[in-house]
């Protein structure tokens, strides 16, 4: 079972774009938090089986984007 902060984090990741302003914003507005911490918390939520059960596409949505990131990321250095 996800708390409410975990779900409001899913929440925000969902529908982001609906809110003025940046994400950035979004996050101090909603969290009040620096936007390091919430991407933090984040990358956690996104392997707990809880997160997938209560937004399974969403999540496996930003596991596919973490796994390309970290992808291009090591093939810089690789190629550096």
């Amino acid at each position: 079972m996800l708390d409410e902060t975990a779900q409001r984090t899913l929440d925000l990741e969902s529908g982001w774009w609906r809110h003025a302003g940046t994400k950035d914003s979004a996050i101090r507005a909603r969290f009040a938090e620096d936007p390091a911490t919430y991407y933090r918390r984040l990358g956690r939520l996104l392997d707990d089986p809880a997160a997938v059960a209560y937004a399974p596409v969403l999540v496996r949505r930003l596991r596919r984007q973490r796994a390309r990131r970290l992808g291009s990321r090591s093939g810089r250095r690789l190629a550096g």
